[in-house]
């Protein structure tokens, strides 16, 4: 095998190990919020996949107190309101999951409009916790018809993982019929 050849398959094989980690580090699962961008007032479901705890506590200043996350589904799910004094923009949420930090936003969006012009006051919302007993918070469940978002981490990994494996098969086998051995 030529030199610029074996700098070439070199290259293409770094790559692809080198992918999986890439991608776990970038894909290690934000923090997604349910509507997308609601106003003040409204309120909202917080889903984080792949963490494995069963509980966590996700805390943004956009919500009028910390969100308690439990286990459904394979799917970290909780609720809260967002603040009705808040201003349309983008807040931080983070939720500590283990040994890891999930991260994300929330954006929300300017107050709704009365006919009159103006501002609409929302329901009253608490200004903290209500500790109401119960343990555990209520997750919806999903319509039959909500689309999934592909795979996730784990599956990715695998998939690059093996495109790797095979790429070193082929290589190794055109080494060894380059070289005139079986």
């Amino acid at each position: 095998m030529g030199p610029v050849r074996r700098a070439l398959c070199t290259g293409v094989l770094a790559a692809t190990a080198l992918t999986p980690a890439a991608y776990a580090a970038d894909g290690a699962g934000g923090v997604s919020v349910a509507p997308a961008a609601p106003a003040p007032g409204t309120d909202v479901t917080l889903e984080v996949a792949e963490c494995a705890e069963r509980t966590a506590v996700a805390v943004s200043s956009a919500f009028v107190s910390e969100v308690r996350l439990t286990l459904a589904d394979g799917v970290l799910a909780g609720e809260s309101r967002v603040r009705s004094t808040l201003t349309a923009g983008t807040y931080p949420v983070r939720v500590d999951c283990g040994e890891s930090a999930r991260t994300g936003t929330i954006t929300v969006a300017p107050a709704r409009k009365q006919p009159g012009g103006t501002a609409e006051s929302p329901a009253a919302s608490p200004v903290a916790p209500v500790d109401a007993g119960g343990g555990g918070a209520a997750r919806t469940v999903a319509a039959a018809d909500e689309s999934e978002e592909g795979p996730g981490a784990a599956q990715t990994v695998t998939g690059l993982f093996l495109a790797a494996a095979a790429t070193a098969a082929v290589v190794r086998s055109r080494v060894r019929r380059d070289r005139g051995t079986h």
